[in-house]
């Protein structure tokens, strides 16, 4: 059976590519997999040993699991359609770039929105869009961001 990942973290711009691969999985007859990646939070801070000393993170992986599963779970709860879609929940610790690239080996389409960073913005924060696009290993669609 085929299979369309979509990443998801719960924004504006992931809920509507989790909305366009859910009608583009029905379409396909595919499993769609919503893919939320998470990482520690002394990533987010640049801490831990890189800074000479460790840090330990407040909060543990089972509570990030659980945080990133609830999101998966709202997200999906945003989706009106009702179609015959398979839908598998992945909650995975990680670089999400490194995460959604690995995953991207096994699957037929990888779906992600777009932020609406400018291109300087993207340069400066980094894309995961911008790394999937050159580095997965199935076609990638990227949903653009609706500013409203």
């Amino acid at each position: 059976m085929s299979e369309i990942i979509v990443g998801i973290d719960g924004s504006k711009s992931s809920i509507e590519a989790a909305s366009w691969a859910y009608a583009e999985a029905a379409l396909r007859g595919s499993d769609l997999r919503l893919l939320c990646v998470f990482q520690s939070p002394a990533v987010w801070l640049g801490m831990g040993e890189a800074l000479g000393s460790v840090s330990s993170a407040t909060v543990s992986g089972e509570e990030l699991t659980n945080y990133a599963t609830e999101t998966i779970e709202s997200v999906l709860a945003t989706i009106t359609q009702k179609l015959n879609v398979n839908v598998i929940k992945d909650a995975q610790q990680g670089h999400p770039g490194d995460v959604l690239v690995n995953r991207s080996r096994d699957a037929d389409l990888l779906v992600l929105g777009s932020k609406g960073h400018s291109d300087v913005g993207s340069i400066l924060v980094g894309s995961v869009v911008m790394h999937c696009v050159h580095h997965a290993s199935c076609p990638v669609v990227v949903i653009p961001h609706h500013k409203k």
